[in-house]
């Protein structure tokens, strides 16, 4: 079995999970105007709202950065999945089996990337995510974390 055919069977085994109604309507359109002035921030030391998901194309083989929620607790590294599961960035991660994340001023290489649901992530969550940031990704229906291990250095 060659490893195209191994993700494009584990592709297809993770089952859908699209973005909340409220992130498409309002969140969606704005994101092509903030996430140019947002990835310039994403990943300094004092921004914590966003860090910077470095991650390669699975077709094209281009290397793109990405904003997006996440934060480091021991050896993992917890990205809420606001858009879900579905949007490129995220397929890109699970095809190429990780990413370099930049959180606080600081990179590190993700591996062995894990979708969870928020019942299975809640333990590293409640650990990696203060009490406001678990409540606002309530509020946007987040419903799905990626969960990446951090390769020591």
């Amino acid at each position: 079995m060659t490893r195209a055919t191994d993700l494009t069977r584990a592709e297809s085994a993770l089952a859908p999970v699209r973005p909340a109604p409220f992130v498409r309507m309002v969140i969606r359109p704005m994101t092509k105007v903030l996430n140019p002035l947002i990835v310039k921030l994403a990943g300094r030391r004092n921004f914590a709202m966003a860090a910077q998901i470095q991650h390669i194309g699975r077709r094209s083989g281009k290397v793109y950065v990405t904003p997006a929620t996440a934060h480091l607790h021991g050896d993992r590294i917890v990205i809420a999945l606001t858009f879900g599961n579905q949007s490129d960035w995220a397929r890109n991660v699970r095809a190429a089996g990780g990413c370099t994340v930049r959180l606080n001023g600081r990179s590190y290489q993700g591996t062995h990337p894990q979708f969870l649901d928020r019942e299975e992530a809640q333990p590293v969550l409640k650990a990696a995510f203060s009490r406001s940031l678990r409540a606002g990704t309530r509020l946007l229906g987040v419903r799905q974390f990626l969960v990446l291990q951090v390769v020591p250095d």
